[in-house]
């Protein structure tokens, strides 16, 4: 292990590797259209009609990342991940079958992240299944993001995994998400990052509220695969809010030069409500939310109908297509980044009864460099720029810092300059599953 004894002193500022934003807003409107042209896409309806339910709407998702595969060159390999399940909205059993398209990484393959939003929609029922539901933006809006986001990155290659899923049996209790952290694990994934996009693609609300500014990134604090141990551990040395996920979170809000400003929700999800990226969670992998400023509740999980001159219904009309079209810009930035970096270190930090602080972490494979950060622990956020930045050392001794009023984490640079999240240096604070 290499030390590096250094004064708290700034030495360069990291910068944010970029994806091409050509996004088109015309193909994400045709791809809504065409779901929504299903009629249902609800979990339980058919999976053997040709032109109405949910199979028939798996299969045209499959079918257009097969024309995006054909178009690189066979750069996607296509996979249909399923399982037969039960649930209380699942009472006689069901077939869930994912999407899941994979742009395997030059370098580093096993190294992943994933975009992905769910096919299926509903009515106010959740157990009805032959009404019409044409869920254009829950969640039409996240599988056409993820279907234009194979389409813009597929042309490029990175140095790690891209995976490009659409889910089945998220209304019916997350079952699709479960079934990819599942497959993830199965494939021996190292899971760098999950973006979910559920209900992405309108500005305003029912009650006239509008915010076509920002997006809403939800990350949860504890994590959701911690024990006992890790909750002692981190009542003693800090770490409530630093999960993975939140620190995912906190990187997407520093990405630069973004169409929309992130706004960040410090919770798991929407009061009371989920979605797919829990389960990535529970299975202990960084995943967060990306969802609308404002929800329009008249037009989402409702029968369609007119009552006191009110419409409801999940439909097209409701929709803001150049407001789809800055979240998915956002979204491809950031896998287009992410697909880039090295996987964040697992630090950690020593400052128990000594006038100094000791941060200590693993090489990680695709690192040229370590950058060394810190806040406040009743900030929000990591300070504008490192305490120590671009060191090739794993470890670094912080003179005259007492670490009692800091949190620390590192991040790693590639040689190319895209840098991965920080990773924070509390119990909890690595990406990747806890070691049992």
């Amino acid at each position: 292990m290499r030390n590096l004894l250094i004064p708290l002193a700034l030495i360069v500022t990291p910068a944010w590797a970029q994806s091409p934003p050509d996004v088109s807003e015309t193909r994400l409107r045709a791809d809504i259209e065409k779901l929504v042209s299903f009629g249902t896409r609800h979990t339980l309806s058919s999976q053997t009609d040709k032109k109405r339910g949910i199979g028939a709407a798996r299969r045209w998702a499959e079918a257009e990342l097969r024309k995006t595969t054909k178009a690189c060159g066979n750069c996607l390999e296509i996979a249909l991940p399923e399982t037969m399940t039960t649930g209380d909205r699942i009472p006689g059993g069901v077939r869930i079958v994912n999407v899941v398209a994979i742009q395997r990484g030059t370098e580093r393959p096993n190294e992943v992240v994933i975009v992905q939003g769910h096919i299926d929609s509903r009515v106010s029922d959740v157990m009805d299944a032959t009404k019409d539901a044409p869920g254009a933006n829950d969640d039409g809006s996240g599988t056409a993001l993820v279907l234009e986001a194979a389409r813009v990155l597929s042309k490029r290659k990175f140095p790690t995994t891209i995976v490009y899923a659409v889910l089945s049996g998220e209304e019916q209790g997350l079952f699709g998400g479960k079934l990819l952290a599942e497959y993830a694990k199965q494939q021996g994934w190292t899971v760098k990052a999950v973006l979910n996009n559920d209900i992405v693609g309108n500005s305003c609300g029912s009650d006239g509220l509008c915010d076509a500014e920002h997006v809403r990134v939800f990350s949860e604090g504890p994590r959701a695969d911690g024990d006992d141990k890790l909750r002692a551990a981190a009542r003693r040395f800090g770490g409530e809010n630093d999960s993975p996920s939140r620190n995912l979170s906190r990187w997407v809000a520093g990405l630069a030069g973004q169409p929309l400003d992130v706004r960040q929700v410090w919770r798991a999800d929407r009061m009371g409500r989920g979605g797919d990226h829990l389960p990535f969670n529970e299975f202990g992998y960084p995943a967060i939310r990306f969802s609308v400023a404002i929800e329009d509740y008249e037009h989402q999980h409702q029968d369609l109908r007119t009552e006191n001159g009110v419409t409801y219904g999940d439909t097209i009309d409701a929709m803001d297509f150049p407001y789809l079209a800055k979240v998915t810009r956002i979204n491809v930035a950031a896998l287009g980044a992410l697909a880039q970096t090295p996987m964040p270190p697992a630090p950690t930090a020593d400052a128990v009864v000594k006038t100094f602080t000791e941060v200590k972490w693993s090489a990680v494979p695709g690192a040229a460099t370590y950058s060394i950060w810190r806040r406040r622990t009743d900030a929000p956020a990591w300070e504008d720029k490192p305490v120590i930045a671009d060191v090739v050392a794993t470890s670094a001794k912080l003179e005259g810092v007492r670490g009692d009023d800091w949190i620390f984490g590192v991040s790693a640079r590639a040689a190319s300059g895209a840098e991965s999240p920080v990773a924070a240096a509390v119990p909890g604070g690595a990406f990747g599953p806890l070691k049992p």
